[in-house]
């Protein structure tokens, strides 16, 4: 066992250093007192914006070094018991292998998202496609995952439209999500996402195969100086549907926004007023044109990721089996289980890192 537990964490030991050399841990240290030191100029909340970024910068790097070194006082823990000789700290140790392997993978993983917004948050907008009301239905169900992964991570999330179908389900819903490399993280769930099961809505209990897209867009910032010309807007003022809190679905505060030259129409009804809702949907508004603009400029390098999307059969990047077996399954990386209950709880990680990894091979390829 001494043998083999040595050569794991000789692996790991390698695979930690060439971590720690991609993220150049002494020049993050040498950011993060920048950082604190911008951050302690009483001048700073002048500027909300501003301020708001730097605390934000603050806490990822701060985040990166912690993480990092927590690592690495593991693995240094497990060096010290095989030098040692200790049947029981070898014993410890070899139990404590596993869940610092995955660890270590899931930091690779991270240096890997280096794409020019891929550390921005992200916004996503899901919409029912092909299958009727089980197609919405299924929309919603992914709503839950999505929001659910978000919660196992800690990651804020805020959603600004959800649009109920008739019968049940939702046609569209949009949120973002707000951590580090939430962009880059959620960036491969683009796409169609397809759902087979017995139908709850099929008096006949028969097999429906529905459909759901997802699109992920990365968040605007102040810097991107996307120029949307006022006249290009129209503007719909209407009362907010669905569910909400008390005064939401009192008065006319929802915002619906067509950018007329691109015919991008967003919507936001989740805030209490009309300028909260209006400043949220212009902010989805310039993240879609952002994309849009990011998407032209990689054209030529195929590297596509906006557009329209044939919600339907075909057309998937995974498919979510229910009958007449248990199966998710992403047919770009081949990552599979059988535990269909515990992704649609959002325990989608796998299936986000092999998608990151498939991504980068991708890329080098082109």
């Amino acid at each position: 066992m001494a043998v083999d537990l040595s050569e794991e964490i000789k692996t790991l030991d390698a695979t930690l250093a060439g971590i720690e050399t991609v993220l150049d841990i002494e020049g993050l240290r040498r950011r993060a007192q920048e950082l604190e030191q911008e951050a302690a100029d009483p001048d700073l909340w002048s500027d909300q914006v501003r301020a708001q970024s730097v605390t934000r910068r603050l806490s990822s790097v701060k985040g990166d070094i912690a993480r990092v070194e927590g690592l690495r006082r593991r693995l240094d823990d497990l060096i010290a018991a095989l030098d040692l000789g200790d049947d029981d700290l070898l014993t410890e140790a070899a139990a404590d292998l596993p869940a610092l392997a995955r660890d270590i993978s899931a930091l690779e993983v991270r240096t890997l998202l280096s794409g020019e917004y891929d550390e921005r948050d992200a916004i996503v907008q899901l919409s029912a496609g092909a299958g009727g009301v089980d197609a919405a239905d299924w929309t919603a169900m992914l709503l839950r995952m999505y929001l659910r992964w978000a919660e196992r991570h800690g990651y804020a999330t805020e959603v600004f439209d959800t649009s109920e179908a008739e019968e049940a389900g939702l046609k569209s819903a949009t949120f973002q999500v707000k951590c580090p490399y939430a962009y880059g993280t959620l960036r491969s769930e683009h796409g169609v996402h397809r759902l087979v099961r017995i139908s709850p809505f099929d008096n006949q209990n028969r097999r429906q195969t529905s459909f759901a897209g997802v699109e992920v867009t990365p968040a605007v910032e102040v810097s991107d100086h996307v120029d949307i010309d006022e006249k290009e807007l129209r503007i719909d003022i209407f009362r907010s549907s669905g569910p909400g809190g008390q005064g939401v679905n009192t008065t006319d505060s929802a915002v619906r926004i067509t950018h007329l030259p691109s015919n991008i129409v967003v919507t936001c009804q989740n805030e209490r007023s009309q300028l909260q809702n209006k400043a949220a949907a212009m902010m989805v508004l310039q993240a879609k044109l952002l994309e849009r603009r990011r998407a032209e400029e990689a054209a030529e390098k195929q590297r596509l990721t906006g557009g329209p999307q044939d919600v339907s059969f075909g057309s998937q990047i995974r498919n979510y089996v229910l009958h007449p077996y248990q199966m998710v399954k992403d047919l770009r990386t081949e990552v599979e289980t059988s535990n269909t209950g515990a992704v649609l709880d959002g325990d989608i990680d796998d299936f986000i890192d092999g998608e990151i990894r498939w991504r980068r091979a991708a890329e080098k390829d082109v």
